[in-house]
């Protein structure tokens, strides 16, 4: 029989995993904050009445201790699965404005939607394990959230 021992000094070793996902919608910046002069020149083209749409690219990364036993920060499928209940469920192929009831009352930008995202990923991942979200909302422009 093998003697497998653990280098005590990998228990607290930190690792990030980072899983990647797209999803295309479409919304509208519009503040009910704002009259609609402020909000058109604020938001310019954005604030099209008839909304637009990207096709974003989302990055969630999580930081832990690398277990011991099995090597992994997370087990990547739970992350792909708490992935498509917090992202891909409720915001692919939806118009953010009048199908996700957060974004009723809640301008739609990116740094909102990251924001989103954040706070229902918290609700569903372990304890202190979300480190990022990171949103390309197109090549150009990127919000990264850490929950602060």
């Amino acid at each position: 029989m093998a003697d497998v021992s653990v280098n005590d000094s990998a228990a607290e070793r930190v690792g990030y995993i980072t899983r990647v996902q797209s999803f295309s919608a479409c919304h509208r910046l519009h503040s009910i904050h704002l009259s609609d002069e402020e909000n058109k020149r604020v938001y310019g083209k954005c604030n099209n009445p008839n909304g637009h749409g990207h096709n974003y690219k989302v990055e969630v990364t999580v930081r832990g201790k690398i277990d011991r036993l099995t090597g992994m920060v997370m087990n990547l499928t739970d992350l792909k699965k708490y992935i498509e209940d917090v992202i891909m469920t409720p915001l692919d192929h939806k118009n953010l404005d009048k199908d996700v009831p957060y974004f009723a009352s809640v301008v739609s930008t990116t740094e909102n939607v990251a924001v989103y995202i954040w706070d229902n990923m918290v609700k569903v991942l372990p304890t202190n394990l979300l480190y990022e979200i990171k949103i390309h909302e197109t090549d150009k422009n990127i919000v990264v959230y850490r929950g602060e």
